[in-house]
């Protein structure tokens, strides 16, 4: 798909970060599957992964967690 960020690159697979606030709570998402901008990088995710990133970041905010980093799987 075109990007519709810079309006010049195409998208393609890949994998990019995703960092989520919630509150007092952050968490660092690596290796998430995406579509990825070969010409800015922008990263587009899909509804599946949207909602496991979500989840999994609910999850922490609700046990305590202040900051963690995480290596993404997918449910």
């Amino acid at each position: 798909m075109k990007c519709v960020i810079c309006k010049q690159g195409n998208t393609t697979p890949g994998k990019t970060t995703v960092t989520l606030e919630r509150d007092e709570t952050v968490i660092v998402f690596r290796g998430v599957p995406a579509e990825v901008c070969d010409n800015c990088g922008e990263a587009y995710l899909d509804e599946a992964v949207t909602r496991s990133l979500l989840q999994a970041a609910a999850e922490a905010a609700i046990s305590g967690v202040e900051v963690d980093i995480r290596q993404f799987t997918a449910a």
